[in-house]
């Protein structure tokens, strides 16, 4: 019997996540799953943090529950805290300047630049002050920063340049890894970014003193419960199947209808959302989330072809239309997590597209996900270039189920809705 007798139409709808695992890697998921003695704490760990410090090129790396809780550690180990100032930039996400404050010092937020939605350097200069200890340097959407200008201005003032690389595992920067430029740097491998192990993170660094700094912070952190992993785990390969383009026209509508009442764990609590550190923040990351993370790894450079290909598509079909491209730097080296579009009508854009895609959620706010940017210490009106990209920017997928017909369904929605 068919599918069309049966009332399913062969619709495809990319997911916003899930596209990074492989049947391959929910058959690592489910071994573990079944082996309760490996999912907490085995050689996967120092086997993936070894392999992921060679991919950057640092001598150390640090694997921890999340990205936040790897910036966390790194503030801690370079002993900023209470009365210190730390820039930002917005649009970012509540978890980054709520690291910040955890540590106990103060974010500064910077305004973006419209045309890479990277900071503003010119403006984080005219922000320094002798309470700034460091700059954190978001690579948005996996796009570098203009790291030449970014090290002369840490170099001027004497600030700690940290990387924030959650977008941009595999980017680079004049042919040199993103993540091993500044002092310290941490990434994520959250389900949404460009290797998943549904939630976890990495700091690396090649400075000896600083790593054994945080080789001790790593150490006290606590190790997840065996429920939590077990969730973890299983919804890697839950979402696989659930993303798959066919079937997530059905599964995203069963995931809209239940709304907030999930089996599966979130990756930002309510109280990172409210601002308020989570009791159990400093985690480490488990043995059978490192596994899954390092065989995505040795993906890395098929993953990164592959979304390069996909902007590159998406460029030259929305150029055509009279879309204006981001602007991308001459000696960056993109990783793409997410092809990003400004367009004049955001919900217009989100509407069309909507039969064809979920559209990524980076960024509705200028701290995304927070109750209100005032949790975070933002103030409206600071920042208006940011306040300004969250009505109008869009961003679309890349990852690997993104098929030519995807790209040629989605930017005709998008001009469309133009």
């Amino acid at each position: 019997m068919s599918l069309a007798v049966l009332g399913l139409q062969m619709r495809r709808r990319v997911a916003l996540l899930g596209g990074t695992s492989t049947i391959g890697d929910c058959l690592v998921a489910l071994r573990y799953l079944a082996s309760p003695r490996q999912l907490l704490r085995g050689p996967a760990i120092v086997e993936y943090e070894a392999a992921f410090a060679r991919q950057i090129g640092v001598q150390y790396a640090y694997s921890l529950f999340a990205g936040r809780v790897g910036l966390y550690g790194a503030l801690r180990a370079l002993n900023i805290g209470e009365g210190d100032e730390v820039l930002l930039q917005v649009p970012t996400h509540v978890v980054v300047p709520n690291a910040i404050r955890f540590a106990g010092a103060r974010p500064v937020y910077v305004d973006c630049e419209l045309d890479t939605y990277n900071m503003d350097l010119e403006q984080a200069e005219r922000l320094v002050t002798p309470r700034t200890k460091a700059i954190v340097l978001q690579h948005t959407f996996g796009v570098p920063v203009d790291m030449d200008a970014a090290l002369a201005l840490a170099r001027r003032h004497g600030l700690e340049l940290i990387e924030d690389c959650v977008h941009a595992l595999g980017a680079t920067w004049d042919g040199r890894q993103v993540g091993s430029f500044g002092r310290v740097a941490f990434f994520s491998t959250e389900e949404t970014k460009i290797i998943s192990s549904t939630m976890g993170g990495m700091v690396t660094t090649n400075d000896p003193d600083l790593a054994q700094k945080l080789r001790a912070f790593q150490a006290q952190c606590a190790p997840q419960s065996f429920s939590e992993t077990f969730r973890y785990v299983l919804k890697l390969a839950v979402y696989h199947a659930l993303t798959e383009p066919h079937v997530h026209p059905y599964s995203r509508a069963m995931y809209e209808w239940t709304g907030r009442f999930q089996p599966l764990s979130r990756a930002t609590s309510d109280d990172e959302m409210n601002g308020i550190r989570p009791a159990n923040y400093e985690r480490c990351l488990s043995n059978g989330q490192a596994a899954l993370a390092l065989e995505q790894l040795k993906r890395l450079e098929s993953n990164l072809a592959h979304r390069r290909a996909c902007a590159d598509q998406y460029r030259e079909r929305l150029a055509r239309g009279g879309v204006v491209p981001s602007r991308l730097p001459a000696k960056a080296g993109p990783a793409y997590v997410r092809y990003p579009v400004w367009v004049e009508d955001k919900a217009a854009a989100v509407r069309n597209t909507a039969p064809h895609v979920v559209l990524g959620t980076w960024f509705d706010s200028v701290l995304e996900e927070a109750v209100s940017p005032a949790q975070g210490g933002y103030e409206m009106g600071s920042c208006p270039r940011a306040e300004l990209s969250i009505k109008h920017l869009i961003n679309l997928p890349t990852h690997m189920r993104v098929t030519a017909n995807d790209i040629e369904a989605i930017t005709d929605a998008v001009l469309k809705a133009r």
